[in-house]
């Protein structure tokens, strides 16, 4: 019985600390929050209850950030007409840098400004870029840190996904 409690306990140790290093935040209601965007008008992420919502965590000296982009506005543009937002919150001090790249790479996804930080606090960023896909709830279901080539395919599977639900 000892021995079946101890290899319950090592079970349980070790599904808690993988579910922790996958994040912390799925499962839970995404954290509300109110930001400028390029258009100048202020976007709170409650008003898309009801839709699938990536928020995309860059910045500009984001190599990869300036990689996926071009990507993400791809996503965007075909399943926004089915309930699927996107927005993109970008992390300089200067807006002014940010809003040149997104003029460069031609990216329609509403972006929002927090050179305060204080959005990427409640998200736990900690590494650029950071994806985090919110159900038609409000509730978190998956965060990628990071990007390389082929994760498009993969926000693609996980946002069709929630779509259908």
């Amino acid at each position: 019985m000892k021995l079946k409690n101890s290899l319950i306990g090592l079970v349980f140790s070790v599904f808690a600390a993988s579910s922790l290093a996958s994040s912390g935040m799925e499962g839970q209601p995404a954290p509300d929050f109110a930001l400028k965007s390029s258009s100048g008008e202020n976007l709170r992420l409650s008003e898309y209850r009801g839709d699938v919502v990536m928020i995309n965590f860059w910045a500009t000296w984001c190599g990869p950030c300036r990689q996926e982009m071009p990507l993400l506005d791809e996503l965007y543009t075909r399943y926004q007409r089915v309930g699927f937002n996107l927005l993109g919150v970008n992390i300089d001090d200067d807006s002014r840098r940010a809003m040149k790249m997104i003029d460069e790479l031609g990216v329609n996804f509403p972006v929002l400004f927090d050179a305060r930080k204080e959005v990427s606090k409640l998200y736990e960023v900690d590494a650029m870029p950071v994806t985090v896909l919110v159900d038609r709830e409000g509730t978190v279901r998956h965060v990628h840190h990071g990007y390389k080539p082929g994760y498009e395919e993969k926000y693609l599977d996980q946002i069709r996904s929630l779509l259908r639900e």
